[in-house]
Formats: structure tokens, sequence, C-alpha cells
């Protein structure tokens, strides 16, 4: 096994599916089993969703009628949707599951605790986080790496719909080229959008790799996680 314990780090966009917002089912339970094959082969798993399917906080705040802050903690507020959505999907799978969050509701999920969040991932919980941070201004690709670095996760898995990083976007540029391993200081000074820059320089800090997959090809994130497999995803470290 490459990797014991992992943070898997999804896009609100990801549960949205075809229409771009609000979250698809059908989606969900894809992930959950994905998760799921992870678990069932030895594998702990932290999990970190953005809320960009429901709500972004800099987009909330552009006009300048609701405040940055407000908006980032409507953001936040969005992440919590979604992990609900995604404790369910997880449990319908038949995982056992626990949802953490940056902001006290307990009604809904514990508050995070570090020591109790690596208990439940030593125990074969997945485990949630969810609401970022707890802090405006950050987001969750900062809010995935410091969960990651906390629980002692040995690497970020930021699961997208392409296989890796690119030196442009190749949505755009038929020349696209893949780039299969890059330094974070590369994806800094190159402003090579694999997660934001606060996040990666974190992540350089304490060593901690960030691998790149196409979370939509099946079997893709078992066959990194196990096998090593750096064929379909980019590793920047």
């Amino acid at each position: 096994m490459a990797y014991k314990r992992v943070l898997v780090k999804f896009s609100g966009e990801a549960l949205a599916g075809e229409p771009g917002y609000g979250i698809d089912t059908k989606i969900l339970n894809y992930i959950a089993n994905e998760i799921k094959s992870l678990v069932e082969n030895g594998v702990e798993v932290g999990i970190v969703i953005g809320g960009g399917n429901i709500i972004r906080g800099v987009t909330a705040a552009a006009d300048g009628i609701i405040k940055r802050t407000s908006g980032d903690y409507m953001g936040m507020l969005a992440t919590v949707i979604n992990g609900v959505a995604m404790q369910e999907a997880c449990e319908h799978a038949g995982l056992q599951v626990r949802m953490q969050t940056a902001i006290k509701m307990e009604q809904i999920a514990e508050p995070y605790i570090n020591r109790k969040a690596v208990r439940h991932l030593e125990k074969g919980r997945v485990v949630i986080f969810a609401a970022g941070t707890g802090n405006p201004f950050f987001t969750t690709d900062t809010a995935a790496t410091l969960r990651a670095v906390e629980i002692g996760a040995e690497v970020i898995i930021k699961a997208t719909k392409v296989d890796g990083v690119y030196d442009k976007d190749p949505k755009k540029f038929a020349d696209a080229k893949k780039l299969d391993e890059l330094s974070y200081d590369q994806a800094l000074n190159d402003h090579i959008k694999v997660m934001d820059d606060t996040s990666i320089a974190l992540a350089k800090d304490n060593a901690l790799p960030i691998i790149v997959c196409d979370m939509f090809k099946e079997g893709n994130l078992l066959d990194i996680i196990k096998n090593d497999n750096k064929e379909n995803c980019s590793i920047v470290k």
C-alpha cells in the first residue's frame, strides 16, 4: 500500500453534475463507492468538499452588498450542506462516517477536534471536515491542506475533472502539456493553479505531496493510493 492515510479534496462543483449547481445524487453515490473501495482496502480517509455548487463567498460579495466575511461564512455553510449529503451517501454505501465542522453546530455534526478525528480514522471511519477552516478569506483548498497536516495524512488527493496538471487549460488549448510531476515552487512561481497559493505553501512547509487526478475514472483513486500509479495523475512535491 503506497498510502495508509489520505485526505481527498472534492470541489463542490463536482457534486453538481451537468446543471452546474445543486447536488446530483448519482454523482454522490459514485463518489461514495469510490471512497468505499479505499476503506475496504485498509485506507484511512478524510474528506474536504468545497461549496461552489451552492455559493462562493467571493462571488456573493462581488458587488459589495454582502461583505466578504459574510460571503465566506455563507460559503462555509454551503460546504456543510455538501458534507451532510456526502455523509448520507457514504452511509448508504455501508460506511461508518463522522462529520466535523470548523463552526460549531452540534445538531448537525461534531465540532472539529483533532484527537477525536484521528481516533475516528483509526477505527476505520471516514471523516468529513466541513465549514473550511472556520475563518473568512481562506479557501477549502487551504482547509484541506490544514486538515491533512493536522491528521497526519501522507498525501492530499485533489479529485477533479481532469487527469492531472497542465501548463495551460486543456479545454481551451489543444497544445496543453500534462505535467506528471512538478515542485511546490514551480506551482507557485508559474501560477499553476493546482490549489491556491496558501494551500501549496502550507503543503511545502510540511512536505505534504499533492496528487491531482480524474475522479470520474472509476477505480482511479484506489489505483493511485494502493499501487502508486502515476499514469493518470500529476504530483506536486
